[in-house]
Formats: C-alpha cells, structure tokens, sequence
C-alpha cells in the first residue's frame, strides 16, 4: 500500500493516457486519507508543505475526482486516497477568445491544461466565493477564476438584457445583472 507522495505517483505513472486517465474506470478500495490538502487559491499541501515540483501537481490533478460523497479522492486503478479541498481542486488563471465569430472562449488551469468553455463544460457563478464564476470540469471537479481571469472575463462581457453575459461559440452564460 502506498504511504507517500513518491509511490502515488509511481502507481500513477504506469502505463496510462496522461491527458484523459480513464478514472471512470477505476473503482477501487478506500486506501485512506492521505494529509494533502488543495488551498482556495489551487496551491496544494502534504504534511503542512508545499509541494512545489509543478509535475507532480499536474499528475496528481489527472488522477483527481470528486465523487457523489463530496469528497475528492486520487484514483489509480489499485488505490483511493480521500485528499481535502478547501474550495475548488483547480484555478483558472488564464481566460482567451479564439477563433472566428463567435469566437469559443479558452480557460488555462493552475496546471496548465486548457479547457473550452463549452456545453461540457460550462462557466457557473460561485455564490459561496462572492458570485465569482468557476469551471465545471470533468470527473465532478470545478475551477475557481482567479481574480485576473475573473476580470478579463468580464472585460469580454456585453449587456443583454439588463444582464451581463459572455459567449463562447454559440452559448450564452450569464455573469449577473449589469450593476448601474
């Protein structure tokens, strides 16, 4: 059984699709909990330390889910490990518009993934963190803007209807009423 960060991530590691693991799949046993905590602002802890190698961070959000319980677990096919998560696994730090009109809006992650923000993945307001919007992203987890990508979000908002609202591709979400 594994006890530490380094065997985690040597079970992770075997042969698996990095971008997509197929967590879906991988049911096994409670191991325990492990003392990894992920702060309100994405940084992630073990034992009260940073961890600082960005690889291992990354690795370990691939293997991160949230499950019906509300707890987030890293899965690999023969462990489970129950981590805390202060408010949401991931931070979006990055937001930009590309393509064509409409353009589809892109989200870069604290782990550097890019995600679209699309059907699959829509933007919500955060009520619990001031109405900020966050990411719903595969595997039950979600990702808080960050406060720079909050306003450049805002900052690709237009008015409609006493509201203000973003588009990516062909779909509208709602950033809240226009304050006057």
């Amino acid at each position: 059984m594994a006890t530490g960060l380094d065997d985690i991530e040597r079970q992770a590691r075997g042969a698996r699709d990095y971008d997509n693991p197929p967590l879906e799949r991988w049911h096994p046993p409670l191991s325990g909990d492990i003392p990894i905590v992920i702060e309100a602002d994405g940084s992630w802890y073990h034992d009260g330390g940073r961890i600082e190698r960005d690889a291992i961070v990354r690795l370990f959000a691939s293997i991160l889910r949230r499950e019906d319980d509300g707890d987030y677990y890293l899965v690999t096919p023969g462990e489970k490990w129950r981590i805390e998560v202060v408010a949401h696994a991931l931070v979006v730090t990055d937001i930009e518009a590309r393509g064509a009109a409409p353009p589809l809006l892109w989200a870069t992650l604290n782990t550097g993934r890019e995600v679209c923000i699309d059907a699959d993945h829509p933007l919500f307001l955060d009520t619990d963190r001031e109405g900020v919007a966050a990411l719903r992203l595969p595997h039950g987890l979600s990702a808080l803007f960050t406060r720079a990508a909050w306003y450049r979000l805002v900052d690709l908002a237009r008015e409609r209807e006493g509201r203000m609202v973003v588009q990516s591709g062909e779909l509208l979400f709602d950033l809240g009423e226009v304050e006057r």
